[in-house]
């Protein structure tokens, strides 16, 4: 029986992002079909709707603001230009406001024949890829979906007389829903087609039925019209297309003058071609065929169809937005976004191309910054197809593949990085995960980005058919269309694929590459425009010595704002070691507007990161496809590339040693112009007047033919080396001005900007300055604060004496370079970044105390939301560190400012001793008792005193209402009940913390998180038998406890389902965290040093003891908004009584992300600050990334609030809670409940050492070693007392304000006011009105908290449970044998059943053996979270994240039996697979894609060939591939063995061994375990490829490679040594697979 999707008439359909269909059953041979319900995703046991699955649809756009202004607009008809290009920098605001990912495929007849069936079914595929889009408040306004096909010549001819194909063009318009604005509309196009040379034939309304419309959409639907050109000059073809763009762009900058601003957005073409049309709309998928009724017409035949559905983070009914756009369908996210956009307003005014005959100025803008990432995307890629580029070749050139580090490459298309090399001096990349889907109407085609994010199948039918789509199974034809499929495959990272429509030919990735690199000699070209640094300057070229006099470096250095951290801790110890610093304990000061202390201006700056809608990469292990390397020089005209388009000098790095700097100001071809950027200081408006002449002078230098602009603040040569009337600009403002100033005078892409100061320390004034525009820093007092430290006698006497490592003079700046660039990777990968020159200019920054002044003089387009500092302020600022370089007295020493380590004189910090000892104090640390409320009420006067430190210390709360009296409020009991501890995991913190903090929030009805890392199951029972003294048998090593206690952790934490995550942890979750981000570092993962990783740590973690274990971001299994959606998917689908919820860091832009998690079916949204604390963490993220919890809450309110969203989740509040006013000023923003992290610490004990990273933690609370741990002197009564003293402050607040209980206070904004009787040091400009404002009405916090957590509704596992014989066997551990079909759209399944036997029998303690026999194409996560005696047959093809989190049992793929593909050719599973698993056996007779056994941990696997990154993370377990291998396999792989068949002797190459070692199969153990597991693997697939290697053993056995860590490096398995000996690694990890048998 197929399993398939049906499509039948209904009168609404709902949208259905989490779609079911019920499995077709097989008892004993007999089988009947269920039919397939689309259900409404609810809150657990509320009503669910369902209808019969549909065809489905898509949303708009917003008010046009333009990226550059591009003059008068013009009427119809080409016009001279009469005014120069300005070009503006793009408002990141309007950036923020959209988010998107989505599901994309393509189908194309290779020999151009036309059916109606290519609708038909891409329309079947576009319904069974629902659950990868989204909809509105309403649950049937989709967030967009539609069609791109041929254009239906024959049903237009039809309607429209004249129209015929090769002479007319055809319009898809979307026309203003008002009679008059239509009426105008239909004017302007016929207005300038007649100036362009064109008879209007007529207009056609596109039939449509708008009962397929949801409520939300419907508010804002367009008329929808089709209007048909036609050429009275006889253009067609290219020719055709190219006036038909031109006629577009007149009818776009007319619309706006003659519509205005209100009605222009809603005057839009979705396509206007001689070729194409696209069918879009604000649609769920069911409902686009429905509406377009054109879709369902039998005259309508194609040749090829482009499908999409969107997810949209934001509800917002936009249109236009839905996809396909005019060229491309993408699904993903472009995380250089606002650079790409920048550099389009600087270049697009000097683009020329012949094909255009002078009327490049027409089409200004090029791109549009309040559309989607997709839609400028998609302008850029049709203007260079349109001026005569290839299709294929436009998408080579956006979207690079990786080409460094590539064995692949390098052996079959080497000339193509010649291609690559060359263009990177023309464009920068458009870089983040995505699958593009593309078609010019000759060629359909696909391209996948450099990292490989996003999933893209293809498979091709004997009778020439392609087809692509982002999940197999869109078409339920599995088996029916076997016999006819001839190849099935994936695009790997950077890939592209090819339908030729005219030639009839199919083309894979290396034959694109080679035509497309083929065309010109670009090596040859690269030649002619390149030169490298290396080539002038021998690289690693440093001083040899000290420049200056210590003293006089000392003086620059205060001067210069350096303190005593930053050369001590910062260049120091990059000098020393070659890597960042490391520190503990999150930021704690206040922020650099509301400090008393001066600031460099970049502190007032936080890097953006990437949560959710496009995922962080890894540096540390995916680093191939990172690049630093940088250009120096003129940009060339990207359409007219030629051998003579440019000059360039290649840099490696962005970090220039000063005799770099010397040699490249001796290039000629160069010609560099040094600026310098001192200023006539003290006096109001100085600094002000030094930027103006600053830029006036680029600017002259730039038009007068320098290609390279130098911004130095060093002293000129013979003059004083310090004055103190002639401080420097600071660096920052100095480029971020000339780079904006050389954006509007049209001339940024003819220079570059390097920059020589003093003021360049960390890994974040590195990136701040190349984010706003420099090309390179040459940071040359830091170099010579390394080479003063490195020959101070104090470091020589340290290196006698051994206590520091023997560095050379010239290897300290060598360290101290190299820590700068990995810093500076690193914070690329936060944001998803791959390539530095796609980073640049970018501006991926926010600022926090900036005013408008200064963001417009320097940095056009940042974020900069509460106001602060004018330019005369920040004068003031420079100027007084500048005087410190000038005291009375010598100076001796930098001053200490305590920016990090806290200091009595220093910076103030908000966790400090004294704050500890007043709370101990009050509690009554140790169970002594609570000391009462006077010393609760010193405690709270510590902070009133304190200076202010967050933007909530800058907010009073005020409603107008008298006060009640405080037994009127709600109980402590109830308060208590919303309170949280913060996900601190064990290992970063002691067992006995971690347990005490569990218990007393159990006490108190409140919920503890376990952190990442798993849980002791013992911490599941309740204590009895506990002696008088408070200890129990079972927790021994904690006092204080009493009988009934629980030391559970209420939220487990799966940091996105890694570290011990396993079924039995989940079910026994009353709640299940998503760890997205944290505050302390976002966009990074966690690391748990080696000495942390006790063999009790190690166990809970599936790892190997004394191993460091290193968190990766979030990126292995959440690329984007629907694949967080499916994580959450599966954790409701293992334990449905659990709420979800996701943890987010604050940052502009959050709330629309928040709105995408809202959608996606999450429970709970936490919102952590910037201030979190944590065990390790590089200083410049602890201090710089991230935003305040006040803003990031305020807007996820406000911003869910406005989208209907808001009751579907709670917002927890988690950003340095001490207090009961913290509390209350929290719920105002919005908060629900409310997280406190190192105050609970401080609470059990912590006396604020400052330690956390070194495992020294004095009093035992963050070490692991026993004889700090005996010190711990907490108990679970301490934390109880101080939760009730904060309730009871909440009482007292809430009856001061006149309110009964915190529902009546939550989300209103409008009860906070700004304080007046504060005045702050630096400013009083700050604005903090985003944080007063009232949303609207919601429901109460108490509804939302008591709501049932939400619902993945019926679910194909439900049948099998239902099933009295499963059951049978369940409860009697008996065995049962069922089959069952199963479909794409049967997500997450056998992850109840798995969760269903956990709960009883936990991970590995069931006996009993269900054997299930599948048969079709099964959805994401098919398998995950299964335990020991379930053993899956599936007989076809499976997506992404099989077998995810499995901890027992055994599945088995394998295609069908009348496959004609080779099996070990074909792809037949997806990315990401055995992600995280810790057991059982998982065997695929076929290829597997990326990532493949990603953190698998005991699991055993055979497949017959993975692509990149395959046991990446990788802690234990056994892999075993027989086919061919990607690059990078073993990154970060600490545990386990891999054993890798290679017949051509290349695998060593694509293998990461930086800690594993390559070798042969040694030992007779190893032999063995690789032979049964073979065996085995044949036995359950029939591998063709398994049976030859059986069959010829002892050839077969020498072409094994053998991947061995260091953990496993004495096992039997692994070492001759070793072999007959008990081994504890990779010999135990044979178990699964041996119990799989059994």
């Amino acid at each position: 029986m197929e399993a398939r999707a049906t499509h039948t008439a209904a009168q609404v359909t709902p949208c259905a992002p989490w779609q079911h269909a019920a499995p077709s059953v097989s008892v004993l041979g007999v089988t009947g079909n269920k039919p397939r319900l689309h259900r409404r995703r609810t809150r657990r046991g509320a009503e669910t709707r369902a209808v019969a699955s549909e065809h489905i649809a898509t949303p708009a756009r917003p008010a046009h603001v333009p990226v550059g202004q591009a003059g008068p607009v013009l009427g119809p008809g080409p016009a001279p230009d009469t005014e120069p290009y300005v070009g503006v920098a793009v408002d990141n605001e309007d950036l923020l406001r959209e988010k998107d990912a989505c599901g994309v495929g393509f189908i194309a007849n290779l020999k151009a024949e036309r059916t109606h069936d290519i609708v038909t079914k891409a329309l079947t595929a576009l319904g069974c890829m629902e659950h990868r889009g989204a909809c509105s408040s309403d649950n049937v306004s989709g967030d967009g979906a539609g069609l791109m096909l041929e254009i239906p010549w024959d049903l237009l001819a039809e309607e429209v007389p004249g129209t015929a194909q090769g002479s007319t063009g055809v319009g898809m318009v979307f026309l203003p829903d008002d009679e008059a604005a239509a009426g105008t509309a239909r004017g302007i196009v016929a207005a300038v087609a007649e100036a362009e040379g064109f008879d209007l034939l007529g207009w056609r309304d596109v039939p449509v039925d708008v009962a397929a419309v949801g409520e939300v959409a419907r508010a804002t639907m367009p008329r929808i019209a089709q209007v048909v050109l036609r050429s009275r000059a006889g253009l067609a073809g290219d020719d055709l297309e190219r006036e038909l763009f031109i006629v577009r762009k007149l009818i776009e900058r007319r619309s706006e003058r003659e519509l205005g601003p209100e009605l222009a957005p809603d005057f839009y073409f979705c396509s206007l071609s001689c070729r194409t049309i696209v069918y879009k709309g604000m649609l769920n998928s069911g409902a686009v065929a429905r509406f377009f009724r054109d879709l369902t017409d039998p005259r309508y035949v194609t040749c090829f169809a482009v499908y999409h559905r969107r997810y949209s983070t934001n509800t917002t009914p936009r249109w236009p937005l839905a996809q396909p756009m005019r060229l491309l369908g993408h699904n993903g996210e472009i995380n250089t976004l606002q650079g790409n956009l920048n550099w389009v307003a600087s270049r697009q005014g000097a683009l020329r191309a012949e094909a255009w005959g002078g009327r490049e100025r027409e089409l200004l803008p090029l791109c549009d910054a309040r559309e989607s990432d997709s839609a400028n995307l998609d302008h850029l890629a049709e203007l260079l197809v349109r001026s005569g580029t290839d299709a294929r070749e436009a998408l080579m050139v956006l979207v690079p593949e990786a080409y460094r580090n590539h064995p692949d490459l390098a052996a079959e298309y080497a000339a193509v990085a010649d291609f690559y090399r060359y263009y990177e001096g023309l464009q920068e990349g458009w870089d983040g995960p995505a699958l593009l889907v593309f078609t010019d109407g000759k060629k359909v085609g696909a391209r996948l980005d450099r990292n490989g994010l996003r999933p893209a199948r293809f498979w091709r039918t004997a009778d020439g058919v392609v087809y692509v789509a982002s999940e197999v199974g869109v078409l339920g034809d599995v088996f029916s269309s076997a016999p006819n499929i001839v190849a099935k495959g994936r695009l790997g990272p950077g890939q592209m694929l090819c339908a030729d429509l005219e030639t009839g030919e199919f083309q894979g990735h290396v034959d694109i590459a080679r035509d497309v690199a083929s065309r010109h000699p670009y090596a040859d070209w690269l030649a002619a425009c390149t030169h490298r640094l290396a080539d002038i300057v021998p690289p690693r070229t440093v001083l040899e010595g000290p420049a200056m006099a210590a003293g006089d470096a000392l003086r620059l250095m205060a001067a210069s704002g350096y303190g005593l951290e930053d050369t001590a801790m910062v260049i120091e110890g990059m000098a020393g070691s070659g890597a960042e610093p490391t520190y503990c304990m999150g930021d704690d000061v206040p922020l650099p507007a509301l400090a008393r202390s001066p600031h460099l201006l970049y502190d007032y700056f936080k890097q953006r990161f990437a949560q959710v809608t496009n995922p962080p990469i890894d540096p540390l292990r995916e680093g191939l496809v990172m690049s630093l390397e940088m250009r120096l020089g003129r940009r060339g005209n990207l359409l007219s590339p030629g051998p003579d388009s440019y000059q360039q000098v290649v840099l490696r790095s962005p970090v220039l040693t000063e005799p770099e700097l010397d040699g490249l100001l001796g290039d000629t071809a160069l010609g560099a112009r040094v600026l310098r950027t001192r200023y006539a200081g003290g006096s109001p408006g100085a600094l002000a007047a030094a930027l103006r002449a600053l830029c006036e002078a680029a600017e002259a230098a730039t038009r007068d033919g320098a290609a390279c602009l130098v911004l130095s603040d060093r002293p000129e040569e013979g003059g004083a080396a310090l004055d103190p009337a002639r401080p420097a600009l600071p660096p920052l403002l100095a480029v971020g001005a000339v780079h904006h100033a050389l954006i509007r005078a049209g001339l940024r892409t003819e220079t570059s900007l390097v920059v020589e100061t003093a003021g360049c320390v960390s890994t974040h004034h590195l990136a701040a300055l190349v984010g706003y525009g420099a090309h390179a820093v040459v940071p040359y007092l830091a170099f010579e604060a390394a080479r003063q430290w490195r020959a101070s006698p104090r470091t020589e006497n340290l290196v006698r004496a051994g206590k520091l490592p023997d560095v050379s003079m010239a290897a300290a700046q060598r360290n101290y370079k190299k820590a700068l660039e990995k810093g500076l990777m690193k914070i690329l990968s936060k944001m998803g970044i791959s390539l530095l020159s796609c980073y640049h200019g970018a501006q991926i920054f926010e600022a926090y105390g900036l005013g408008r002044e200064v963001i417009d003089a320097a940095f056009v387009g940042t974020v900069s939301r509460i106001g602060g500092l004018t330019l005369d302020d920040v004068q003031r600022e420079t100027e007084a560190f500048w005087a410190k370089g000038f005291p009375e007295k010598k100076l001796t020493k930098l001053e200490d400012y305590g920016y990090i380590q806290a200091r009595p004189k220093g910076e103030h910090h908000a966790n400090n001793q004294a704050m500890s000892k007043l709370l101990h104090k009050a509690i009554g640390l140790g169970g002594h008792g609570p000391a009462g409320a006077g010393a609760y009420e010193a405690y709270l006067q510590h902070f009133r005193a304190a200076p202010v430190t967050v933007l909530r210390d800058l907010l009073e709360l005020h409603t107008g209402a008298q006060a009640v009296d405080v037994e009127e409020v709600e109980s402590v009991a109830d308060i208590v009940a919303r309170f949280c501890t913060g996900g601190m995991s064990l290992g970063a913190i002691s067992r006995e913390t971690h347990e005490t903090i569990a218990i007393a929030m159990n006490r108190l009805g409140g919920k503890s998180n376990s952190g990442e890392g798993g849980e002791d199951p013992v911490r599941w029972l309740e204590l009895d038998g506990v002696d008088k003294g408070g200890r129990s048998a079972l927790l021994p090593h904690l006092k204080g406890l009493r009988a009934g206690d629980t030391a559970t952790s209420r939220i487990k934490q799966v940091a996105s389902g890694r570290f011990g995550v396993t079924p039995e942890f989940l079910v026994n979750a009353d709640q299940v965290e998503i760890k997205i981000a944290q505050g302390a570092k976002p966009g990074e993962g966690g690391q748990l040093p080696g000495k942390k990783v006790s063999p009790y740590i190690a166990d809970l973690r599936r790892s190997k003891p004394g191993v460091p274990l290193i968190s990766p971001p979030p990126h292995h299994d959440i690329y984007s908004i629907e694949d967080l959606a499916q994580l959450i998917y599966d954790l409701h689908q293992v334990n449905p009584a659990a709420r979800v919820s996701v943890k987010l860091v604050a940052q502009a832009g959050i709330g629309t992300v928040a709105s995408g998690v809202a959608k996606a079916g999450s429970d709970v949204i936490q919102v952590s600050g910037h201030d979190g604390g944590t065990g390790a963490s590089p200083i410049s993220s602890i201090k710089h990334a991230g935003g305040p919890m006040e803003m990031g809450l305020a807007e996820v309110h406000q911003t869910l609030t406005a989208n209907g969203l808001r009751d579907r989740v709670v917002l927890r509040a988690d950003g340095g809670m001490r207090t009961g006013r913290d509390v209350l000023v929290a719920a105002a923003l919005g908060g629900d409940e409310f997280g406190f992290g190192t105050v609970a610490m401080i609470a059990t004990g912590c006396i604020m050492a400052r330690v956390c990273h070194t495992n020294n933690c004095p009093v035992g609370v963050a070490s692991q070693r026993e004889e700090l741990r005996k010190r711990f002197p907490g108990t679970p009564e301490d934390l109880v007392n101080y939760f009730m003293f904060v309730a009871e402050e909440v009482r007292a607040g809430l009856a001061s304000l006149g309110l009964r209980s915190l529902d009546e206070l939550v989300g209103r904004g409008d009860y906070l006011r700004q304080r007046t009787d504060v005045s702050l040091a630096k400013t009083s400009a700050l604005d903090l009105s985003i944080l007063t404002r009232f949303a609207g009405e919601t429901a109460t916090s108490t509804e939302r908290r008591g709501a049932p957590p939400h619902d993945n509704g019926s679910e194909w596992d439900d049948v099998i449970l239902a099933d009295a014989e499963v059951q049978k066997a369940i409860d009697e551990e008996g065995t049962v044998r069922r089959s069952y079909d199963i479909a794409n759209t049967d997500r997450s399944a056998l992850g109840r059943l798995g969760g269903a036997i956990a709960k009883r029998y936990g991970d590995d303690r069931f006996q009993g053996r269900i054997e299930l026999d599948l048969r079709g194409s099964a959805g994401q996560s098919f398998a995950c979270f299964i335990t020991r005696g379930v053993h899956v047959t599936l007989t076809g093809e499976a997506n992404d994240y099989v077998c995810k989190g499995m901890a027992g049992g055994e599945v088995a793929i394998r295609p069908p039996e009348e496959s004609r593909f080779p099996a070990r050719e074909a792809s037949i599973v997806g990315n990401t697979c055995l992600y995280g698993a810790t057991g059982g056996a998982l065997f695929v007779n076929g290829r597997a894609g990326e990532r493949f056994a990603v953190r698998n941990s005991r699991a055993a696997a055979v497949v017959e060939g993975v692509g990149d990154h395959a046991c990446e993370y990788m802690t234990g377990g056994v892999v075993v591939v027989l086919g061919k291998s990607g690059r990078n396999v073993a990154a970060g792989m600490t545990g386990g063995l891999g054993y890798f068949y290679d017949p051509e002797g290349t695998f060593p190459d694509r293998v990461n061994a930086e800690i594993v070692t390559v070798q042969r199969v040694l030992t007779g153990t190893g032999a063995a375990q690789l032979k049964g597991l073979l065996e085995r693997h044949v036995e359950l697939t029939g591998s063709a490829a398994g049976q030859e290697l059986l069959g010829d053993w002892e050839a077969a056995l020498p072409r094994f490679w053998q991947l061995v860590p260091p953990s496993e490096a004495n096992t039997p398995e692994a070492s001759e040594g070793a072999e007959g000996e008990a081994g504890d690694g990779a010999g135990a990890e044979r178990e699964p697979a041996a119990a799989a048998s059994a």
